[in-house]
């Protein structure tokens, strides 16, 4: 009878295994979700991501691809609001985030990050007529920033929480800033020169407000995927594609 018990156990415990096994995958040395790599981003930011038709688009996207199938793996992109992605890394709704994000040392105590793959530039964006001239004539005024974003950070620390006005996109930054509701806008320099393109009477100011490096953010427990996906970026830099993404969507000044 005990002999009965414990196959039936055996038995059990053997489902189980086999019904969690089913779900995975093992490539490269970490466990995926069925051979796909999820990517969280927020595709409100142009070049590193964005809407073609309904297809997200931009360097981040092109990046993860590559990193992908160096992984032997297929790319899965969730859209999502800029502030959620560390959550949905943390939480395993994703694997990967790529959103144009910045790596902070805030950060960096809920995720881990890969190395470097793009350096970017906060600028301001203030209308043409506008009497701010560099990010000295911040002061006191009022700035629009995407919520979360580096430039939310940097902003509400050096200029008062009172003085930022946090928006879900990019786009409605600068849309409030058209409109009259705020002075100027902190925003990475790439999406900011697509924005004063599509948008008449814009500019972006001469002086740079920080220069910052730009990862991939990894669930701090999936060190495997960490590994793996440094060591794709690597061969992507060695053999020149990373340049060669980079190079499609950013012009040389």
């Amino acid at each position: 009878m005990k002999k009965r018990i414990l196959s039936i156990a055996l038995v059990a415990v053997l489902a189980a295994t086999l019904a969690c096994a089913c779900g995975k995958k093992e490539s490269t040395g970490m466990t995926v979700n069925d051979g796909v790599l999820t990517m969280a981003t927020n595709a409100y930011f142009p070049p590193y991501e964005y809407y073609e038709g309904e297809e997200i688009v931009g360097i981040d996207a092109e990046i993860a691809k590559a990193v992908a199938d160096k992984l032997g793996l297929e790319l899965k992109i969730e859209d999502m609001e800029f502030d959620s992605i560390i959550t949905a890394v943390q939480t395993g709704k994703a694997d990967i985030g790529l959103a144009g994000m910045t790596v902070t040392d805030e950060r960096k105590q809920s995720v881990n990050f890969s190395d470097t793959y793009a350096t970017g530039i906060q600028v301001v964006i203030v209308t043409e007529d506008s009497d701010i001239t560099s990010v000295d004539d911040l002061e006191g005024k009022k700035i629009g920033v995407q919520l979360s974003t580096t430039g939310d950070i940097y902003a509400s620390d050096d200029y008062g929480e009172e003085f930022v006005e946090q928006y879900n996109k990019g786009a409605d930054a600068v849309m409030a800033l058209t409109q009259g509701k705020v002075d100027a806008v902190i925003i990475d320099n790439e999406p900011a020169k697509s924005f004063v393109a599509a948008n008449e009477g814009l500019k972006i100011l001469d002086t740079e407000y920080v220069t910052e490096d730009y990862a991939a953010c990894i669930n701090k427990e999936n060190t495997e995927l960490l590994d793996a996906v440094n060591g794709a970026l690597a061969e992507l830099k060695e053999d020149g594609t990373l340049q060669g993404i980079l190079d499609k969507y950013i012009t040389a000044e």
